[in-house]
């Protein structure tokens, strides 16, 4: 089939593929036969003079076809026939037309019905065009689809076309069951294998928008992305137009291979590699993971990229004032290289483009005055970082790489205490120590549920505490049902230990199951990193556009500017009212992008976001305490 699909070709497809050849070919010998016996009797007719009584002329040819075909038609046109031989003719065509008829009824009948049940698999052509494609099936499905709907609720909504290895019916009863308002986006089902070339074809992605290729979850996953992919290049020999593909891929290694596939067609993402990252930063700076969650959801404000050729010759600086209603955290060059956070005395050149958080594409629009910041401004001077102590209890895959990053973002001579139910964890660690530069492991095998192991971990005397499931031990639920043990054992000790001395101790938990997160008091949502809800959210945005995904790998890496959550009273005189035009101006003097804030009397409060702000109105009044904190973009 060729690759432009045609009108005369989709009906083709449909037509060749739903439609059984059987069906076709007997209703073809039905109409032989019909054919056949009309003609013989209409010449029987001719031939041997046979008419009603009173006629005296005999019938030609044509006119003996034409009564034949009335009487196989309409049983009741011989009802006035007179003569024997004439009634004997008539009989006979009427009765094989009664069971041509009958037959031909229930010909169609079977073809529909085989038609109807080909089209409930899901085989059908897909016809939208400028939509998106979900290759595979997994658990993050349900929030890439809702929140591709929120992204194109402003449009109408959107086209979604999922195509996955399961039963449609199924793939469309678990999308009403999980998701009940869709504003408007349409999502359509279809069964196949995800790298077969014919498959592809029926969900049309040479006319889409965006394909997302999601990890499987079984066998080797990276192999069957790649496979997709190159299938993916095959359907596209004869297009001009490049795909726009974000595929999960497992293991860096195979990396190169998937780039020399898709070459720039296709942004890669690494679902472990990246929930490592949010789970370490997480865990140093208590509501990150809230932060990101609230960048990444098409909620409230988004990412975009705007032209700033009204700024060439003006300093970074100066453009982050100049936005009342948008927040500036970034340059895209003319080489489209993604710079976060550059110094503030950069200057925008030709070609340059604003990385601008902004609740809508519309409202990026210049202030005619530059605002005033009011308010006291401080600049304190950064400390030292310490030495510190962390705490990891339990393992999965991704407990090397979050190791490895915490030695990116430890101080000299840290120290890191692992605690697992398995034995096999120590030998990974074992190779894993001499690798690190700045933390010294220990590791301890016991019962991460017990609560007298966890009594005696002496858990005060810690900076950091991370969580982590058993994914690779245990099921789902009962990965998610261990952790939920431990982290209301910790909750315990950490109330315990604030009300006694007000210390506060930072907790960040892995949770596989957004559901769990509710049985576990949904209010404290500063413990939990859902990896695929993150992961989703993150894929989403790519999809929408390729080059954020330059923006979420500065944040994600340890090189470079990420977001920190920084003490208010740091940058202004929390005791008297300011704005964020002078929380802008405080942080840009140290270096650094303000792009919101966090309440701490709000930090329970869903309704409210749990006190994050990002993106705020610069001019409106805003009164802090010493609790507060800034969202920023730093280097430290």
């Amino acid at each position: 089939m060729s690759r432009s699909y045609t009108l005369y070709q989709r009906f083709r497809y449909f037509f060749d593929n739903t439609m059984s050849k059987g069906t076709i070919a007997l209703i073809a010998w039905l109409a032989l036969v019909s054919f056949l016996l009309i003609w013989i009797a209409g010449l029987f007719l001719h031939l041997f003079g046979v008419v009603p009584v009173g006629s005296n002329e005999p019938f030609s040819i044509w006119e003996g076809t034409w009564q034949s075909l009335l009487r196989t038609l309409d049983p009741g046109t011989g009802a006035d026939d007179e003569g024997f031989a004439f009634r004997w003719v008539s009989i006979s065509v009427t009765m094989a037309g009664i069971f041509i008829i009958s037959t031909l009824i229930g010909v169609i009948s079977g073809g529909l019905e085989s038609t109807i049940e080909e089209l409930r698999k899901g085989k059908s052509l897909v016809i939208e065009k400028n939509h998106t494609i979900i290759l595979g099936w997994s658990s993050k499905i349900f929030t890439l689809i809702s929140e591709y709907s929120l992204a194109n609720q402003s449009n109408g909504g959107g086209v979604i076309v999922i195509l996955a290895n399961r039963d449609k019916v199924d793939m469309e009863d678990d999308i009403r069951q999980h998701l009940s308002d869709l504003k408007g986006t349409k999502v359509i089902c279809r069964s196949g294998s995800t790298h077969d070339i014919d498959d592809l074809e029926i969900v049309n992605p040479v006319q889409s928008k965006a394909i997302i290729i999601l990890s499987a979850e079984e066998g080797n996953a990276d192999a069957q992305t790649i496979k997709t992919i190159l299938a993916l290049s095959n359907i596209r020999k004869t297009q001009t137009t490049p795909y726009h593909i974000v595929a999960e891929i497992r293991s860096h290694r195979n990396l190169e291979v998937a780039k020399m596939v898709g070459g720039n067609e296709v942004e890669m993402v690494f679902p472990d590699d990246i929930t490592a990252r949010i789970m370490v930063q997480a865990s140093r700076q208590t509501g990150l993971s809230l932060v990101y969650s609230n960048l990444m959801d098409f909620d409230d404000s988004e990412m975009y990229f705007t032209n700033a050729q009204s700024f060439v010759g003006r300093s970074y600086k100066e453009v982050l004032l100049a936005y009342e209603d948008c927040t500036v955290m970034g340059i895209k060059n003319a080489k489209e290289i993604v710079m976060l956070n550059p110094a503030a005395d950069y200057t925008i050149q030709n070609g340059d483009q604003l990385v601008i958080i902004a609740e809508d594409d519309s409202t990026i629009k210049v202030s005619p005055t530059q605002g005033k910041p009011i308010g006291e401004i401080i600049a304190l001077e950064a400390k030292n970082p310490e030495p510190e102590r962390s705490l990891l209890l339990g393992w999965n895959h991704r407990a090397t790489t979050i190791i490895t990053e915490m030695d990116n973002y430890a101080a000299p001579n840290s120290y890191l205490k692992v605690v697992s139910s398995f034995e096999d964890t120590e030998q990974i660690m074992e190779t894993l120590a001499p690798k690190l530069k700045n933390i010294q492991l220990e590791f301890l095998h016991a019962d991460t549920t017990d609560r007298y192991v966890i009594d005696a971990l002496n858990l005060p005397s810690y900076n950091y505490v991370l969580l982590l499931c058993y994914q690779n031990n245990l099921e789902l639920q009962d990965a998610d049902a261990e952790t939920l043990i431990t982290l209301l054992h910790l909750r315990r000790i950490c109330d315990a230990e604030k009300a006694k001395t007000g210390k506060s101790i930072n907790i960040v938990s892995e949770m596989l199951d957004l559901r769990n997160c509710t049985l576990a008091e949904l209010t404290r949502a500063d413990d939990f990193i859902v990896s695929d809800k993150l992961i989703s959210l993150l894929t989403t945005q790519v999809a929408e556009n390729k080059h954020l995904m330059q923006v979420f790998e500065d944040l994600f890496s340890a090189d470079g500017s990420e977001i920190y959550l920084k003490p208010a009273k740091n940058y202004i005189n929390t005791a008297v009212s300011t704005n964020f035009y002078a929380i802008t101006e405080s942080a840009a003097r140290r270096n650094e992008t303000a792009i919101g804030y966090r309440l701490m009397n709000q930090a329970n409060d869903e309704a409210k976001s749990f006190g994050i702000c990002v993106n705020p109105n610069k001019s409106k009044p805003i009164q802090f305490s010493d609790s507060d904190l800034i969202i920023v973009l730093s280097e430290d």
